[in-house]
């Protein structure tokens, strides 16, 4: 069963157990930019407790399409996420493995969200050794027919996701277990094992 969502920025792990689990993943491209959403943020673990990191877009309303929302890189929002990255995972198990990967990926700059979005996805599903074909939606349907899992807007960062299966694992931080937090802090924590968690 193929699995429809809009791409997330550094997506959590509820997305990709159901990533794990479908035959191919649909990414819809033909949707309007929705504000507050996993689209442009994401949470990791620090000293501090669970952090929100967030990248700031140019005319980011309801009536542009995801494609063609681009990112303030005027704003200092890349240094202060790399920063947090690493002050959060520099100590984790994995953090030198993947991390050169990662910051190769935001430090190139990609012009719109869509774009770094997508490639991160790849940078992911290598590293969880997933293989998936993906397909981009040519149009935008609001329903869509039995067989296709739409999971677009239903991972989101102000809902408690029932989808979401909940088993702790060690975190670099903190006594009490930080549940679905982006994919970064599973991987770092849990390098090659991490799909198996999923």
């Amino acid at each position: 069963m193929p699995l429809l969502s809009e791409i997330h920025y550094n997506p959590c792990i509820a997305y990709f157990q159901q990533v794990n689990k479908t035959d191919e993943i649909w990414l819809e491209q033909q949707e309007h930019y929705v504000k507050q959403s996993y689209r442009n943020r994401c949470y990791v673990l620090t000293a501090q407790g669970v952090k929100d990191l967030t990248i700031p877009v140019k005319k980011g309303n309801r009536k542009t399409v995801i494609t063609e929302i681009e990112i303030d890189y005027d704003q200092k929002w890349l240094n202060t996420h790399w920063r947090t990255i690493k002050s959060g995972y520099g100590s984790a198990p994995y953090f030198t493995y993947y991390s050169d990967y990662l910051q190769q990926i935001l430090e190139q700059r990609v012009p719109t969200l869509f774009g770094l979005n997508e490639t991160l996805l790849q940078f992911y599903l290598k590293s969880l050794q997933i293989r998936k074909p993906i397909q981009y939606t040519k149009e935008y349907t609001t329903l869509y027919p039995n067989g296709v899992q739409d999971l677009r807007n239903q991972i989101h960062p102000k809902r408690k996701s029932a989808i979401l299966d909940v088993k702790p694992y060690q975190q670099v931080f903190g006594k009490q277990f930080a549940p679905n937090l982006s994919i970064i802090d599973l991987l770092f924590s849990q390098g090659p094992a991490a799909k198996n968690y999923l």
